[in-house]
């Protein structure tokens, strides 16, 4: 392919190691495990798509292959080895996608083809791209030889979802988790690129790329491709242009629509809405850049502008700042509430902008406040604030706000026929052994593999986020406590990590297990004999278990 007709996340991905960005730390201790020539069986690279994970196998593979040496690695000018490396057609390089070969056969034929030494360079490499999609049994055929491949032989894997790679894989490579590439780097290297392309594209509409890609380089590279494409010679492309393009829209809108619904204007609302959906933007996009919105709202005083990672500008950063100055966090919160609550419903409702519109009207009847203004004394003409007719207090409004955000959740006692039975939980461990006595087997099992906690007290629970939480279990957990106690429980979500899960730890423990098993002499002897045979699993005794 001739270079000049390349898409530019193929012009540009890079060929060696300091060409990479935003992965030093990676690259620098690659680097040195070649060069002190203790490399290990496997490498396993994780992290979001596009932030290289494909490229920097490839160049792993060029240095432990390439005939100049890890010092001198080529540039320029190929050796035989890394040329084909770069071209995908090296007869000692083998890259698989996992999402073609994930059957038991085709790991079989991999191992019988690693019998083989190398033809034309010190190591025979395999690199798997996408590993997390193989079954269960090439899993288990990987094992043994992960674990003591031939001299000659080394693995390359490549997954963006590690949780999905089995512990007894993992626990037998050198992990490198590839980070997001932060926003400034991004910016430079695309501006850069930009210029080298002599391309005529504004810095903010750069900053947009930066925003959407968020982290990617392959996207970033992707998203400035398609704003090139767009452009006439004399023309550039601000940051105008870039939002229709890319099918954002300007960020100030929201934010005057955001004032708008916490001032009551119903009319101006609807329209300002109305006018960016007329700009072709997804309800989805809308909803989650107002949640990101709400976000900084509550937050704003402990974020800088470099931290929004571009999504603001310096005005709309300033306006959110004065804006937020008059608004109560406990209505900021609901309204993250609300607007999560709406993102669900996205998924199932046929009319997604009707769906957006009723939000938004909900969230104007939730406001805390009408308040129109007076003089309240002609000589000194000072302003008052005047209650209406319709006027209540923060307080009954962040109470009525509660109690409509809790309707669909907890029903009245009466609706449901509960008859509480008073118990007391007081730890997360009682939790966990009345949700086995009561057999809530669904319930104990989101506790015990996908909740972080946080905090436990009584009639408060606190956890971390986790995206593999079950949509319903707030709503689940909720109920049976109010059930088993008599009693409403708040559940939370903290920005703190948590502790790790039971499952985490189970996890953690058998591969310690696993470990210390292999240290044993008598396993040492059973595998003399039975040199083909390989530890699959442990079992953990919980009878003692004092998780709490």
């Amino acid at each position: 392919m001739n270079e000049k007709s390349k898409v530019l996340a193929l012009k540009y991905r890079p060929k060696i190691f300091k060409e990479l960005i935003g992965q030093k730390v990676a690259s620098d201790t690659i680097i040195n495990s070649i060069k002190a020539d203790k490399i290990p069986n496997a490498y396993l690279f994780t992290g979001i798509r596009g932030v290289g994970k494909t490229t920097i196998a490839r160049i792993v593979a060029k240095s432990l292959n390439c005939l100049n040496g890890i010092e001198k690695l080529c540039e320029k000018n190929l050796c035989t080895n890394c040329e084909g490396i770069s071209k995908s057609s090296h007869m000692d390089v083998l890259e698989l996608n996992g999402a073609d070969k994930t059957s038991i056969n085709d790991i079989r034929d991999l191992i019988e083809f690693s019998r083989y030494g190398p033809t034309s360079s010190k190591y025979k490499i395999f690199i798997i791209d996408e590993v997390h999609q193989i079954s269960s049994s090439a899993f288990n055929a990987l094992l043994k030889i992960l674990e003591e491949p031939p001299s000659y032989l080394k693995f390359i894997l490549a997954t963006t979802e590690i949780k999905k790679v089995p512990v007894t894989i993992v626990s037998r490579c050198q992990r490198f988790d590839l980070s997001r590439v932060k926003s400034e780097d991004l910016f430079q290297f695309i501006k850069a690129v930009k210029d080298k392309e002599n391309g005529n594209i504004s810095d903010e509409a750069l900053k947009l790329i930066v925003k959407i890609s968020e982290g990617s380089v392959r996207d970033a590279l992707s998203l400035l491709d398609r704003g090139l494409l767009s452009l006439n010679e004399k023309k550039e492309l601000n940051l105008s242009e870039a939002q229709k393009i890319f099918g954002y829209f300007d960020k100030s809108q929201l934010i005057e629509m955001f004032n708008l619904v916490l001032q009551g204007d119903e009319k101006k609302v609807l329209e300002t809405y109305r006018n960016i959906f007329d700009q072709g933007i997804d309800p989805k996009v809308f909803i989650n850049d107002f949640l990101e919105l709400i976000y900084y709202f509550k937050n704003i005083d402990s974020l800088t502008l470099e931290s929004t990672n571009f999504s603001l500008n310096d005005e709309e950063f300033s306006k959110i700042k004065k804006i937020s100055n008059s608004i109560d966090n406990k209505i900021l919160i609901l309204f993250w509430q609300f607007t999560i609550k709406t993102i669900e419903e996205l998924e199932v409702v046929s009319n997604q902008n009707l769906s957006i519109e009723m939000y938004l009207m909900r969230l104007i009847y939730l406001s805390p406040l009408k308040q129109k203004k007076h003089i309240e004394n002609k000589n000194t003409q000072k302003l008052s604030i005047e209650k209406d007719s319709n006027y209540v207090s923060k307080n009954d409004v962040v109470d009525q706000i509660k109690n409509v955000a809790q309707e669909k959740k907890i029903k009245s006692e009466s609706d449901i026929n509960i008859k509480a039975e008073n118990k007391i939980i007081d730890s997360f461990k009682n939790l966990l052994d009345i949700c086995n006595e009561k057999k809530e087997i669904k319930l104990k099992y989101e506790l015990e593999k996908n909740v972080n906690l946080v905090n436990f007290e009584r009639n408060r629970i606190e956890i971390s986020f986790n995206e593999n939480l079950d949509k319903s279990f707030v709503k689940e957990l909720s109920l049976k406590l109010y059930e088993w106690t008599g009693e409403r429980w708040i559940i939370s979500f903290s920005k703190e990590r948590g502790q790790l899960s039971i499952k985490q730890r189970e996890d953690d423990q058998k591969k310690k297990l696993f470990d210390d098993i292999k240290n044993t002499q008598l396993y040492s002897e059973f595998i003399k004999k039975f040199p083909d045979a390989y530890l699959n699993d442990v079992i953990l005794d919980k009878k003692n278990d004092d998780d709490k």
